[in-house]
């Protein structure tokens, strides 16, 4: 099995969730893939779209992981492909949530500058999904406590899916070591 994550807005492949996900794959015969994803929103799809046609695998190959804005990829890539998307606080409407970021930013773990550009808000809406279909090939990781996003709006949005609510946590799920094994067993059933 091939497992691609996606990080979310402002983050990479050295976050925390990503790390603790690459160093459970490593123990495998399961490739993790988690590159750093462009900034604009239609490229980020392409290129993580590129993984999945590219290798030549069948798209039932392939298991995604996102988190927050990478959940609202993975979202997207899981309809297109009708592959799994194990979602880790995802964004469910991003282009509201990240209208005041448009500007000069830096990522979190590198501080490498990049710009978040208005035009981006409407690649996001371009590739929101009204309605997600076969919901079991969903698993809902959300936060209570998430200070950022609804866990809310999660629940509700991917109703029928495999939920597991926190009760408090943050944004970062960052007791996620405690999930780890429970979002790989998702990935790989």
């Amino acid at each position: 099995m091939n497992i691609l994550y996606l990080h979310g807005f402002r983050s990479s492949p050295q976050s925390m969730k990503a790390r603790l996900m690459a160093e459970h794959f490593a123990t495998t015969e399961h490739r993790f893939i988690c590159p750093q994803l462009p900034a604009s929103p239609v490229a980020a799809v392409e290129f993580a779209s590129d993984f999945i046609e590219d290798r030549g695998d069948s798209a039932k190959d392939w298991s995604l992981i996102g988190s927050s804005l990478g959940g609202f990829y993975a979202t997207y890539l899981a309809q297109r492909y009708g592959c799994r998307a194990a979602l880790l606080n995802p964004a469910v409407f991003p282009a509201e949530d990240l209208s005041e970021y448009v500007g000069e930013l830096t990522t979190y773990h590198s501080n490498d500058p990049f710009e978040w550009k208005a035009e981006y808000l409407h690649e996001l809406e371009s590739l929101r999904i009204e309605n997600i279909t076969r919901p079991e090939r969903y698993f809902l990781l959300a936060a209570t406590g998430d200070e950022v996003l609804d866990w809310r709006t999660m629940r509700d949005r991917y109703v029928g899916a495999k939920q597991h609510v926190i009760e408090g946590g943050d944004h970062a799920i960052s007791d996620f070591g405690h999930y780890i094994r429970q979002v790989a067993e998702f990935c790989l059933s």
